[in-house]
């Protein structure tokens, strides 16, 4: 369990580090992705960035397991 945490730790470390190079790739832009903007509010909703996220992450686990 510690070596998950401390694994887990050290991904969002690195996820935080290029978090500015992500978002100019237009990752987190996708058509999908649900942005409501008002004037003072933003709210948005990345339905299509969660799939493709969720897919990759799924695939990785699958090649480790196998």
């Amino acid at each position: 369990m510690p070596r998950i945490l401390i694994t887990l730790g050290v991904i969002l470390i690195i996820l935080g580090l290029l978090w500015p190079w992500l978002q100019k790739a237009g990752l987190f832009r996708l058509p999908g992705d649900i942005v409501i903007e008002r004037e003072n509010f933003r709210f948005y909703f990345p339905v299509t960035s969660a799939l493709i996220i969720s897919i990759v992450i799924s695939l990785i686990l699958w090649l480790f397991r196998r």
